[in-house]
């Protein structure tokens, strides 16, 4: 059984508030440590109307508080809003706090708009300097250097395993030749995924991090009693998806019965090539998707995000999938 993990956004649904969301985040993350999952990953965006993960740090103490076995972490820091240092220093002090359950992965882009990454106040480099950003906190994680002047504390020693993360062959050459593990953004950005991880795999060097090619994928799944159901708990993402993409953001939208009648005909070739990676429906017909899905790629990890609109059902999805995943190859 490969290890299967969490992605979560902390999705704050239409007629809900964002301390709602923050809730449901802590009560998937209980309920995901009992049924096996391995890692509770969130993830930053700013200035999103969906999301409540922005504090990113904040949250992963809150779920680690909360939780007492599950690996709790990143998935990701978007590193180009912050400096490493400060990075270093938050996952430094999770890491403290928390024992051997917190985990660091990080992204190029800068989750949100370029209006919103100015207010951040970080210099818009394009991510130019995501390489050496990265090496330097891993520096700061790692045993400090014979006077080394300055520290991460905490931080320095802590050797918070680092991820990196992309939807390109840009992180996909990163992380080879920085020897490190490296997770696929196919949740939502699947048209490389193929040839990222091919370059991934060939040209892995390894490190004193890892001796070989670690790659985790990332699958929408939208797991119900019926196939029927599942497709309709579906359309909330692939209406979230259109509003996106109109300029339109907002809280997670009520599933609806007909997708067609909702969104421009025009645009939905481009949804479903964004979610091309999903499994949706009864158990049997998600454990068929599922395990395609592992037999064309092969990871080494599976990491899955549902955004479902009922709680109760977002839940039960999970629920679902870990049960077909135990009993996956």
């Amino acid at each position: 059984m490969k290890p299967f993990s969490v992605l979560d956004l902390a999705p704050i649904p239409e007629g809900a508030s964002p301390a709602e969301a923050l809730r449901n985040t802590v009560d998937l993350a209980q309920h995901a440590e009992q049924w096996g999952y391995h890692r509770f990953w969130l993830a930053e965006h700013h200035n999103m109307p969906g999301i409540a993960s922005a504090a990113t740090a904040v949250l992963i103490g809150h779920v680690a508080s909360r939780t007492s076995t599950i690996r709790v972490g990143a998935g990701g820091i978007m590193l180009p809003n912050h400096a490493p240092l400060v990075v270093a220093e938050q996952f430094g002090t999770l890491a403290t706090l928390f024992s051997d359950r917190i985990d660091l992965g990080l992204g190029r882009a800068p989750g949100t708009d370029m209006m919103t990454a100015r207010a951040l106040r970080r210099g818009l480099d394009n991510g130019e300097g995501f390489p050496q950003d990265v090496l330097e906190l891993i520096a700061y994680l790692d045993d400090p250097e014979p006077g080394q002047r300055v520290l991460a504390i905490p931080g320095a020693g802590t050797h918070v395993p680092v991820w990196i993360l992309g939807s390109s062959l840009y992180g996909a050459q990163l992380a080879a030749h920085l020897g490190l593990p490296y997770a696929f953004a196919s949740h939502f950005a699947p048209a490389a995924l193929e040839q990222a991880l091919a370059v991934y795999r060939e040209t892995f060097r390894p490190s004193k991090h890892l001796e070989q090619p670690r790659f985790m994928l990332a699958l929408n799944v939208f797991a119900a009693d019926t196939d029927e159901e599942g497709l309709f708990l579906k359309t909330s993402m692939q209406l979230a998806f259109a509003r996106l993409r109109t300029g339109q953001p907002g809280p997670l939208p009520r599933p609806v019965k007909d997708i067609s009648e909702h969104v421009d005909p025009a645009m939905m070739p481009h949804i479903d090539h964004a979610l091309a990676c999903t499994a949706a429906g009864s158990p049997e017909t998600v454990r068929r998707q599922l395990q395609g899905f592992i037999e064309r790629f092969r990871p080494d990890e599976l990491i899955i995000t549902g955004q479902i609109h009922d709680h109760a059902a977002r839940l039960k999805s999970f629920e679902i999938a870990a049960d077909v995943l135990k009993g996956s190859g």
